[in-house]
C-alpha cells in the first residue's frame, strides 16, 4: 500500500502545471492591446506633394485629408466644412497630447488646405502639420 502511495506521489510531481503560465501570457497580450498606438488614417488616399525638406511629426493622432474634389475625410468619413471643427475639437479631447496632419492632394485648392488648418487652430490644436512625400 505504501508503494502505490509513493509511486502515485511521484506520478504528481512529475506534472506540470500550465495555467499560472497561461495566466501570464494572457495578461502580457491584454498589456500589448491596451498600450499600442493604433495607426488612424483619414478615409481616402491622397496623392500627396513632394518635399525634399519633408520631416515625420513626432505626435500625429488627428488626420485629415483633403481629397482633389476639395472634400474633407477624417475616420473614415466624409465630413463638411461645418463639421470639422467640431470633430476636431472632440478627437484633440480624446488626445490632447496629439496633432493634426493635414494630407492634402496636389489637386486639392490652397483655400480648402487652409479651412482645414483654421479649424484645427479654433479647436484648440496647436500642433498642426501638412503631409508630403520625400522624393
Amino acid at each position: 500500500m505504501r508503494d502505490a502511495v509513493a509511486e502515485h506521489l511521484q506520478e504528481e510531481e512529475a506534472e506540470i502545471n500550465l495555467t499560472p503560465m497561461l495566466d501570464v501570457v494572457f495578461i502580457m497580450l491584454i498589456f500589448f492591446i491596451v498600450t499600442a498606438v493604433f495607426v488612424k488614417e483619414p478615409g481616402i488616399q491622397v496623392d500627396r506633394p513632394e518635399a525634399v525638406t519633408a520631416m515625420v511629426p513626432d505626435r500625429g493622432s488627428i488626420f485629415i485629408a483633403v481629397s482633389a474634389q476639395n472634400e474633407f475625410w477624417i475616420d473614415q468619413r466624409s465630413v463638411d466644412l461645418a463639421g470639422l471643427g467640431p470633430i476636431i475639437e472632440r478627437l484633440h479631447s480624446e488626445n490632447p497630447e496629439g496633432g493634426v496632419v493635414i494630407q492634402a492632394d496636389n489637386e486639392a485648392q490652397n483655400e480648402y488646405v487652409l479651412a482645414a488648418m483654421d479649424a484645427s487652430k479654433e479647436a484648440g490644436v496647436t500642433d498642426v502639420t501638412l503631409a508630403a512625400v520625400v522624393p
